[in-house]
């Protein structure tokens, strides 16, 4: 009878060398505990004593010499040398520091020997000290535990070679004869023994997760623990089940097998995740503690008898209650203004389907190009488990837009985490990685997202209910006084804007990919519906960085004194850029209050026969719809080409590329004039990248007393600027924005003459509105 012996692979621990200490110094008044969390060994603290550098404080110095003073040549004679050691205080001090900020830089240091009484060189000299030590402790730490495991594959294997030599009957119990084992049974063995290292790998992998040992799994039941313990640590199980978020976790420790992998490096962002060794653990731990809680809160959150939210005193929307967030988390920080909201609505999209599009920067960006002007992903911390997102976590940045010039983009740096509660439950959480941070180094910050995001729960005709939070801290001394009721009353950023926005990109997606032809005058095939609507959203993005100032497009600002504040002007240069034109283009935007209401300003704009009354472009009469490519159920959400009115036989040669759509939250009319030979190409299927667009247009934002909210909110009284000719329904406020070729050379320099065009410009167009709208 043949036998193959399964032995498992002996482990012995590598040598680790130590780090090179610039300057050692004997070190006093550390404890050696508290460095890698409570399941630290107690034991190491004798054998680590033989270190020189490890049970001292790392910066006494003779003299406060530097190692190249000591150093110095035979010409002098040497100076009788002094120890100093560091005073209790002195080392009480470096140690909460240290914990804070391991990295200080030379204004850190600087600050630390002013107030301790060290020189620069020591207080340098024993953070490095430091953090040698705790690199070093962390390796002993690996090392004890690799040995350990080392001793028990030892003994396990032994304990299989006795098996194999002497088998024993089943039957009997006796010796077994030779050729008793089935060659079935055999390759049982050796599966059930891969099945076993697998697990174990597992349980180690969820004890670095957790922060806590799970005991050694060998049975069924042990088994449904693990599962349920790895589900607990990485959120809660089911809604409104219990956590465990709150566990520690250790720090520097490796979460294993591809679960800390970086993407390749991001040409022109330089990534946070950029550290060495065990400051990227860390760094990385603290992040994922952070997500964890952030996942906690927003569930609480999210809940639809949850008592942060309170009735408004209008009764049409909810508010957060204050004091319970407040004894629950934490109290908003002074300079802080408060955003935050929770919407529930039903999307035509499936749990998976959305969950990919959030966990994609790019997909993300598109499903909301009027919100995200810009989304870059800066590391990837864990990648999800069993093939699919549930527990990914990704570093992100990205500029969130209000469609106005008055409006600063918030830049906010955030985790995303993705955890799936239940079967069709999933949650997506977005928080800013300064949350629970000191307080003292975000102060320059304009806003933090705190937890927000949304829970997607399956239906059963395919469609979602998704229930979104937003909630933000911002600086409202930097928002124009215009649009400050608009924020306050959380329109501008709510989490409304986020589920209007969704419900209409997901309609326009389920309308492209039926199998309903548009209902456009000339026959488009598919290829040349995607290309025009290709064409469109890069026209739509170029329009939004124009107004916004975003930085996905190089502009450059222009300080125009005589212009005001609510009128933004930028320029850049374009040189190789097939998607615009040759030269410099010159951008300006503004925001004025218009007394007529979102829907009726829209309604008026997009109306071709009425378009001469404000179009320059449309020649003094009416405008023709050649195409039309719908994009909702509304006739207004569309792609549409327009043909002008012809003043004579040469002016067939350019036409007018528009988007419409609208939704309770914004609508937005752009159009840029495009030649005849390229959108032939487009509309026959080809690339729209060579096409070269100048977008102008408008973005309508209802005013904090438009109809879909009460005249009751406080924060808006008195904020509606006087006027005549408005209409029942309340006012909106009007964005409007062009950009112009001013040169065909990319040389030529920018004159006052082309700003005051374009000002020019921008004033007579809503001087036509409102006089073809009767109102002043």
């Amino acid at each position: 009878m043949n036998f193959i012996l399964c032995a498992h692979a002996i482990i012995y621990p590598s040598c680790v060398a130590d780090e090179t200490i610039v300057q050692p110094r004997k070190m006093e008044g550390h404890t050696d505990m508290g460095l890698i969390g409570e399941n630290f060994d107690t034991g190491l603290t004798g054998r680590m004593r033989d270190d020189e550098y490890e049970s001292r404080s790392g910066s006494d110095n003779f003299d406060g010499a530097s190692g190249d003073d000591q150093d110095a040549g035979d010409d002098h004679p040497k100076r009788k040398k002094r120890y100093h050691r560091h005073t209790p205080h002195q080392i009480q001090e470096l140690e909460s520091f240290f914990k804070e900020c391991p990295h200080p830089d030379e204004k850190q240091r600087l600050d630390l020997s002013k107030r301790l009484g060290l020189e620069n060189k020591q207080v340098k000299f024993w953070f490095q000290n430091r953090r040698t030590q705790m690199k070093t402790q962390l390796e002993r730490h690996e090392n004890i535990m690799l040995r350990q495991e080392n001793e028990r594959l030892r003994a396990e294997n032994n304990m299989i070679k006795d098996a194999m030599s002497n088998p024993v009957c089943n039957s009997c119990g006796g010796p077994a004869l030779p050729g008793q084992i089935s060659f079935e049974e055999h390759q049982i063995r050796i599966e059930n023994a891969r099945l076993k290292d697998e697990l174990t790998r597992i349980v180690a992998l969820t004890n670095k997760f957790l922060g806590k040992p799970i005991s050694s799994l060998s049975s069924p039941m042990s088994l449904s623990a693990a599962n349920s313990g790895l589900e607990l640590g990485i959120g809660m199980k089911g809604i409104g089940g219990s956590s465990n978020v709150g566990t520690p976790l250790p720090m520097g420790l490796d979460l294993g097998d591809g679960f800390l992998t970086s993407p390749p490096a991001i040409p022109g962002i330089r990534s946070p995740m950029g550290l060495l060794g065990n400051d990227a653990q860390l760094e990385r731990s603290m992040f994922i503690d952070l997500a964890l809680a952030a996942m906690e809160e927003l569930i609480k959150m999210a809940q639809a008898d949850s008592p942060l939210w309170i009735k408004s005193l209008d009764g049409e929307k909810e508010v957060l209650n204050h004091e319970e967030y407040a004894r629950l988390f934490s109290p908003k920080p002074a300079g802080y203004a408060i955003d935050a909201t929770r919407e529930t609505g039903i999307v035509i999209i499936n749990s998976l389907a959305l969950i990919e599009t959030l966990m994609d920067a790019n997909r993300w960006a598109e499903m909301f190009p009027s919100i995200i002007a810009r989304a870059v992903p800066l590391d990837v911390i864990t990648n999800g488990m069993g093939g699919t997102r549930n527990g990914a976590l990704l570093l992100m940045h990205s500029e969130v837009q209000l469609l106005s010039p008055l409006v600063p983009i918030r830049q906010v740096r955030f985790l995303r985490f993705c955890k799936q509660h239940a079967e069709g439950v999933w949650a997506v959480v977005d928080v800013s990685v300064e949350i629970g941070r000191d307080a003292a180094n975000t102060q320059f910050m304009t806003c933090r997202r705190l937890p927000s995001g949304c829970v997607v729960q399956d239906m059963p005709n395919g469609y979602s209910k998704v229930t979104w939070v937003e909630h933000w801290h911002y600086d409202e001394s930097v928002v124009h006084q215009l649009y400050r009721p608009l924020l306050n009353s959380s329109i501008g950023f709510g989490a409304h804007r986020w589920i209007a926005t969704l419900q209409r990109q997901c309609e326009c997606l389920a309308i492209l990919m039926s199998s309903i032809t548009s209902d456009d005058h000339t026959a488009l095939s598919q290829a040349g519906r995607r290309s025009m609507l290709k064409l469109a959203q890069r026209m739509t993005s170029n329009f939004c960085s124009g107004v916004c100032a975003s930085s996905a497009h190089k502009w450059e600002s222009l300080p125009v004194v005589t212009l005001g504040d609510d009128m933004r002007v930028m320029t850049r240069k374009n040189v190789d850029d097939p998607g615009e034109p040759p030269g410099i283009v010159l951008s300006a935007a503004t925001s004025v209050w218009m007394p007529v209401s979102q829907q009726k300003l829209f309604n008026f704009l997009r109306n071709e026969q009425l378009r001469s009354e404000w179009d320059i472009l449309s020649n003094g009469g009416p405008m023709q719809e050649m195409v039309h490519i719908a994009k909702g159920q509304g006739h207004g959400n569309c792609v549409s080409l327009l043909r002008a009115s012809a003043v004579n036989a040469n002016d067939s040669s350019m036409l007018i590329l528009q988007e419409t759509w609208t939704d309770s939250s914004c609508s937005v009319v752009i159009y840029a004039p495009v030649d005849v030979q390229s959108l032939n190409v487009v509309m026959s299927g080809g690339d729209s990248a060579y096409v070269a667009l100048l977008p102008s247009g408008f973005a309508i934002l209802p005013d904090c007393q438009s109809s879909r909210y009460s005249r009751s909110n406080n924060s808006c009284n008195g904020n509606i600027p006087k006027g005549g000719g408005g209409d029942d329904e309340g006012g909106s406020l009007l964005t409007v924005g062009f950009q112009i070729l001013v040169n065909n050379l990319p040389t030529a320099k920018l004159t006052m003459e082309s700003v005051d065009t374009v000002n020019n410009l921008i004033s007579c167009t809503i001087h036509k509105i409102k006089g073809a709208l009767r109102v002043a």
